[in-house]
């Protein structure tokens, strides 16, 4: 008796993360997707959700698709050779949030056996206001936000885990929080996430991100030595432009400075001055083209990514272009301990680039204090994985 084909669902939200690059801090919102697309944002969620699925492709007579008609879906299973049905098809060109929400009850009235969705947390949102723990899903990370537990921590390893839920191999479930922020407060610099549900997710954990872990450091004491190895370095590189990322660590770093910060957003530094806020990826390509530069990132508590979560405006063309020897991880010993060993993560969006990345860095945590740490790299996860178990 033949093996029954695995029934997979699948919605893209081709808008998902489409304001990233361009600092317009989330894709929410008919308003912002025109804006975005007016200003010339290309839509990457279907060039993510390409790199997952390209990790089944091994096992694709196994597998019959159920998906919805167009760009949300059915353009890419049919460009690379999917067997597959239509269940939905959107009343209108730009899809919005009522058209995941239809898809996700036809996925359920189609009774698939896993619903994999790309997007951000408002498309995890909208999913999980139909499905909730009705039906195994998992996400394939393509927005600006993603404070969620449902997403894999990069395409390519949201294709492993379906690869091995559809060998067959045994995949723990397990729930996973739906958070969402307010992108309006987010726009003035606020941040308010705040939990929406929780769905049912196939668990391999070296693959799944953890919650974001909100708030600032406590320890003010450990962030101004970090801040005063930065400003030290500054100092030191009074040529460079230090561009700098987002997040509460370099806001630290930026209030010690006496400078007005992004919060969730890229500034550009020289020699002690603010010379560009809140830029976008094409103007950070263009600001810095003729001079040297350093990029002061840190990581994302609880989930250890240093790009790709917030921060899309240092684009792939950017890292490559400045190099790893001038990238500037700055986090605490506590922040690196609560990730429990896990692997720092670069999801840039350029898979080349992140396997470039990969290896040990070093990593300030405090008045010229370093650690190395080790940031993933995906081809070796799976022997690491086994050898482990």
């Amino acid at each position: 008796m033949s093996k029954p084909l695995f029934k997979l669902g699948l919605i893209i939200n081709p808008y998902a993360g489409i304001g990233g690059a361009l600092a317009l801090k989330g894709s929410d919102g008919a308003q912002i997707r025109a804006q975005a697309l007016a200003m010339g944002a290309s839509k990457n969620a279907p060039l993510r959700s390409q790199l997952a699925l390209q990790e089944i492709l091994p096992l694709k007579d196994h597998i019959t698709f159920y998906v919805v008609a167009g760009e949300m879906g059915e353009d890419l299973v049919k460009h690379l050779g999917f067997h597959y049905t239509v269940v939905h098809r959107p009343s209108q060109q730009q899809t919005e949030a009522l058209d995941t929400e239809l898809a996700a009850q036809a996925m359920l009235d189609a009774n698939v056996d896993l619903l994999l969705f790309a997007g951000g947390d408002g498309t995890a949102r909208n999913v999980c206001s139909v499905v909730n723990e009705q039906l195994p899903v998992l996400g394939i990370p393509a927005g600006c936000k993603i404070h969620s537990g449902v997403y894999a921590i990069t395409p390519q390893a949201a294709g492993r885990v379906l690869k091995k839920v559809i060998s067959g191999e045994l995949v723990s479930l397990n729930q996973a929080e739906v958070r969402d922020i307010d992108e309006t407060l987010l726009r003035e610099g606020r941040v308010n996430a705040r939990q929406f549900g929780e769905m049912q997710v196939p668990t391999e954990l070296q693959y799944i991100q953890a919650v974001k872990m909100g708030g600032r450091e406590s320890d003010e004491l450990v962030l101004a030595d970090i801040a005063a190895h930065v400003i030290e370095l500054m100092d030191h590189f009074p040529d460079h432009y230090f561009v700098m990322g987002s997040g509460s660590t370099v806001d630290f770093v930026m209030q010690e400075l006496g400078l007005n910060n992004t919060l969730l957003g890229v500034d550009v530094v020289l020699a002690g001055r603010l010379v560009a806020s809140d830029v976008t990826a094409n103007e950070l390509l263009s600001l810095t083209a003729d001079k040297p530069c350093k990029v002061v990132l840190t990581l994302i508590g609880g989930q250890g990514h240093i790009l790709g979560r917030g921060n899309q405006q240092l684009s792939p063309a950017f890292i490559s272009r400045i190099g790893k020897e001038n990238m500037l991880v700055i986090a605490s010993k506590t922040k690196l301990a609560s990730l429990n060993g896990r692997p720092l993560i670069s999801d840039s969006g350029d898979s080349q680039l992140d396997e470039q990345l990969a290896g040990r860095m070093a990593i300030i945590t405090g008045y010229h204090d370093q650690v190395l740490y080790p940031l993933a790299d995906f081809r070796q996860m799976d022997g690491a994985s086994k050898h482990e178990r």
